[in-house]
């Protein structure tokens, strides 16, 4: 297999070209979707149009416009990050949208997908009040994407972001800095709980790494280029969620009265289900799709897991 497509490409000369093309050479390596489209068609059209600086909705004459050499270059290059190396599309153009808003990403963080986006389109709602929200924990921020979608979606709350990485948070300020969250938005580099400012939280939310040793090995090669310290730990992918639940006792104090807790665990579901099967997890259901996120209320973080 040829590692290279500049010599099938040398003879392009529009968008038009390069979307044939990509997309019958998408199809040919079965490709994987799973950062923010779903077919073949969507993924290509997003990576061509991304890094041409184009709108999604850009006018078809555009389409057939000639490109440059330069960006004939570009294309052939991007082409064979996304389909010979999977790289990702999100990684290629450096940008990546949750909850209607988008952010900048790269390597040193997951590319946004969680379901708790529908949750935050709906303010939480019906587990707690919108004017009962004075103060947000997204633990394992990444991106900060969940931190400063809830800074939307609660414009009177102060959001504190948390993340182990000081990599991903270089990324998670390049993104409060494009929303213009900075005097809302606290980030703070901590191992769950241990530098988190004694303060009570009406909202813990977290998508900690969950995926464990075996279902790694079954990733499709995308997930590869994701940050392995943000998708995979211990114990059957219930490392950091377990200890998120055995600080129960920080996790208690900084709940409010009429706090929740709200983490995603994905496919760990049942491992987590069958760890707990005192605990009566409330497992959320979404209407976009997604499966694997549980909500405590502080009173069964306290009834269940306080010392």
């Amino acid at each position: 297999m040829s590692d290279s497509y500049s010599t099938d490409t040398q003879h392009f000369q529009t968008i038009v070209d390069f979307l044939r093309f990509g997309l019958s050479q998408a199809n040919k390596h079965s490709l994987y979707f799973g950062h923010g489209t779903d077919n073949a068609w969507d993924d290509i059209l997003t990576l061509v149009l991304g890094c041409l600086k184009l709108p999604h909705d850009v006018s078809p004459v555009l389409l057939h416009a000639r490109l440059t050499d330069t960006e004939k270059a570009m294309l052939c290059e991007q082409l064979e990050q996304r389909i010979l190396a999977r790289v990702p599309v999100p990684y290629l153009t450096n940008e990546s949208h949750f909850c209607d808003l988008t952010f900048y990403v790269d390597e040193r963080v997951l590319i946004p997908r969680s379901p708790i986006a529908e949750l935050i389109r709906h303010q939480f709602a019906p587990w707690i009040e919108e004017d009962e929200v004075g103060r947000v924990l997204d633990m394992c921020t990444g991106s900060a994407c969940i931190a400063i979608a809830c800074c939307e979606a609660f414009p009177e709350a102060l959001v504190d972001a948390v993340d182990i990485s000081s990599e991903a948070l270089l990324v998670a300020e390049i993104n409060r800095k494009r929303h213009g969250v900075q005097d809302q938005l606290t980030l703070i580099e901590s191992n769950c709980f241990d530098a988190v400012p004694a303060v009570k939280y009406d909202i813990i939310v977290s998508n900690p790494p969950y995926v464990g040793q075996d279902e790694m090995k079954t990733l499709p090669d995308e997930y590869r280029h994701e940050p392995v310290l943000a998708l995979e730990t211990e114990n059957n992918g219930l490392a950091l969620v377990e200890q998120i639940l055995r600080c129960a006792p920080s996790a208690l104090s900084y709940l409010s009265e009429q706090g929740i807790l709200v983490v995603e665990v994905g496919n760990s579901e049942q491992a987590l289900a069958d760890a707990y099967p005192h605990v009566p997890f409330t497992w959320l259901d979404f209407e976009h799709g997604g499966q694997g996120v549980f909500l405590l209320t502080a009173q069964q973080v306290n009834e269940y897991f306080a010392i």
